[in-house]
């Protein structure tokens, strides 16, 4: 079966396109040809389309569908490029056009279902990767333009994500020196090495658990809130009403968090490294009587720079995942409020991933290079 796209598919023709869309249902569709292989196949001819948007684009997924839903093979030859990229968009930019497999039985099904989640984690990660691009070249022209970034939102965001994380971070961090500290005396004492539990503490802490103990906590605590702050402007059409306004939500929403959290998570993690040290010079000072003047001295003498900057150089890194994953997933929000949460949740699901992700990543490099 032909179907010809002619004129303008547009809003401000939809009213007689969904008209006949709608007689060609009534029609019936099921009178159109059957190829060899005993397929039907329907043919998308866009030669003559003039003008789309996404009006016409939704319409377009719409009559998709149907053909879908009856058994034909779709075919979409010569298409304009720009038609094909806002066709692709409409269909997947959100949840609600998110098909689940169904449950099948047996090896069958759940190789069907095994295949279906790849698809969607490459779909995903393809438009994660979008957004990041988008993002990375509204930084550069804001940037060369620095008149177009919202400094006073980047500072609100720096006392939000910074000063008031400080008092759980810090609080966390020493308790989790003094578990360390506790934990391997215990283990150190049976060898007579106590002292090595200065060496356990001070790598671990600089190296790897200052930095991500603290991105976890903010990735639960404040990409979490990034999501769910655009999820409500986005229910509430603040957005729509940002880009009439011609205002670039990119420019407006995520740069100012994104710069916010870049800023003040090394911050964070350098407050962290101190109070888990201090928490584990206390333990030790209380389970091995190594007093504080002894352990930061022994500390001093294991640690070099480069122990603490390879663990101060992840922080950036990590804190531009957490708030592109918290604004990507706030920009996804629908306009109901299931979706903020789901979203936020996910939300904070991806940031961790992403940040144990990198910190394997970091692992392995500086393995690589002897740091």
């Amino acid at each position: 079966m032909l179907l010809r796209l002619t004129g303008d598919w547009t809003l401000a023709h939809a009213s007689i396109l969904l008209q006949g869309l709608d007689g060609l249902a009534t029609a019936g569709l099921a009178s159109s040809h059957v190829t060899a292989g005993g397929a039907r196949r329907a043919v998308f001819d866009t030669s003559n389309l003039n003008r789309l948007d996404t009006a016409g684009a939704i319409l377009m997924v719409r009559l998709h569908r149907q053909l879908m839903d009856q058994g034909f093979d779709i075919d979409w030859p010569q298409a304009r490029r720009e038609h094909r990229a806002l066709f692709d968009y409409v269909v997947g930019s959100g949840d609600a056009v998110t098909v689940w497999p169904q449950s099948g039985s047996g090896l069958l099904g759940i190789i069907a279902y095994l295949g279906w989640l790849t698809l969607f984690f490459v779909r995903e990660a393809r438009r994660f990767t979008a957004f990041i691009g988008e993002v990375t070249e509204t930084a550069v022209l804001t940037t060369i333009r620095p008149g177009r970034m919202r400094f006073t939102s980047m500072v609100h965001h720096m006392e939000e994500t910074g000063l008031k994380a400080l008092p759980i971070v810090g609080l966390l961090s020493f308790l989790i020196g003094m578990v360390m500290a506790y934990q391997g005396a215990s283990q150190l004492q049976k060898f007579g090495a106590e002292i090595f539990v200065v060496d356990l503490i001070g790598i671990s802490v600089l190296r790897e658990l200052g930095v991500l103990l603290t991105a976890i906590l903010i990735a639960g605590r404040s990409g979490s809130a990034f999501t769910a702050q655009i999820g409500t402007m986005k229910v509430n059409e603040e957005i729509a009403a940002m880009r009439t306004l011609g205002l670039d939500p990119v420019v407006v929403l995520v740069l100012p968090r994104m710069f916010a959290l870049v800023l003040t998570l090394p911050v964070l993690t350098f407050f962290a490294n101190l109070m888990g040290l201090c928490g584990g010079a206390l333990m030790a000072w209380n389970a091995l009587g190594i007093d504080p003047v002894l352990f930061f001295s022994r500390l001093n003498e294991v640690i070099v720079p480069r122990t603490f900057f390879v663990g101060m150089v992840k922080a950036p890194v990590f804190a531009a995942l957490i708030a592109l994953v918290g604004c990507y997933e706030g920009l996804r929000v629908k306009r109901d409020a299931e979706s903020v949460g789901r979203l936020t949740t996910r939300s904070v699901v991806q940031s961790i991933f992403l940040v144990i992700l990198f910190d394997a990543l970091f692992s392995i490099l500086f393995s690589i290079l002897k740091v």
